[in-house]
């Protein structure tokens, strides 16, 4: 009876390895797409309605394996493995491309975009386009810019309300010397850190604060140990959504137009899920943690605060690239 049972489910496990060997082998071009979100983001939604999309229109043509929650890696690796081809698209932080294409670190320079509107039109435009292709040295096509909405900062020493409230406060951030930089300028101890560590972090003291948007706050549940959310809305949490360069020249044209209109239509989606989550978001842990807004007379100090790191900079992200931008969102120079 043993054996026969062992023969029967060693012919189900080969079957079902057959079956899927013969999906694969039924799409043209077989891409994985990895990301460190999970699939309850908006960004993680958008990446799912993705791959169907791609699926669909391509009629089978191309098959998208997604692998969220950073199955992979984290971003950097994630990164790493898109620049090898052991990847082949993901929605890296534009903070963290920052690490491998300096000129990237524009977009998370503080208090730069002003507002959702202004995002847009920067994002979506020839300035967008003009930053997206600085990747093409690095093995990577830059397709369009996906994003989670505006960074706030999160803390349990005091509320943020002006530049002085971050004075000593142990701060973890992204794995990128512009926002290191940022909350060092603004006298905070910033600490570089994995996504998937703050939570732990946060809990055992070993940092006192971080920064997000409302999405990732709510979704790695950072407000259960936290005490004041402050919402600064100081950065627009962009993701660039990158091919790896060999991936996408290995498409046909009509293929590249399936990807590029599926890519649009999932950056749409992860704004406008984004969008609907955060009101949604404020009303649920209103009662789990202190939350205060800065005023019009902060946000001016905050800015002038901040303008030592665009400065700094600068030369990083280039003059003519940096005034591009001004120019757009109406800062003077």
């Amino acid at each position: 009876m043993n054996n026969k049972l062992t023969k029967v489910s060693l012919a189900a496990a080969i079957a079902a390895v057959s079956f899927g060997i013969s999906q694969a082998q039924a799409a043209d071009f077989n891409f994985t797409f990895a990301h460190v979100l999970i699939e309850e983001t908006p960004n993680g939604q958008a990446a799912l309605r993705f791959k169907e999309e791609v699926e669909e229109k391509s009629n089978g043509r191309i098959s998208i394996e997604v692998l969220p929650a950073a199955q992979v890696g984290g971003d950097v690796e994630i990164i790493e493995q898109i620049q090898m081809g052991l990847v082949d698209i993901g929605i890296p932080p534009t903070a963290t491309l920052g690490n491998f294409e300096p000129r990237m670190q524009i977009l998370d320079l503080p208090f730069l975009l002003p507002d959702y509107d202004t995002m847009v039109e920067v994002l979506d435009g020839d300035v967008g386009r003009e930053i997206l292709d600085t990747l093409s040295d690095d093995n990577m096509y830059g397709v369009n810019f996906w994003g989670a909405g505006f960074r706030h900062i999160t803390n349990n020493v005091r509320p943020i309300e002006t530049p002085e409230d971050l004075a000593e406060v142990r701060m973890r951030t992204m794995q990128a010397p512009i926002i290191i930089s940022t909350y060092e300028n603004l006298g905070a101890n910033a600490t570089a850190m994995a996504f998937t560590e703050v939570y732990n972090g946060l809990q055992q003291g070993v940092v006192e604060g971080q920064e997000n948007p409302l999405a990732n706050i709510y979704t790695m549940r950072f407000y259960e140990v936290q005490d004041y959310l402050s919402l600064t809305n100081h950065a627009y949490h962009a993701y660039a959504a990158v091919m790896n360069q060999n991936a996408w020249d290995s498409l046909p044209e009509d293929l590249q137009q399936v990807m590029v209109e599926a890519f649009d239509n999932g950056r749409d989606a992860s704004r406008e899920l984004t969008l609907q989550d955060e009101g949604r978001i404020l009303e649920e842990i209103e009662g789990e943690i202190a939350i205060n807004e800065i005023t019009d007379e902060a946000r001016a100090a905050f800015i002038e605060a901040s303008m030592p790191v665009h400065e700094e900079y600068k030369d990083i992200v280039t003059p003519e690239l940096l005034h591009k931008v001004y120019d757009e969102v109406g800062i003077e120079y």
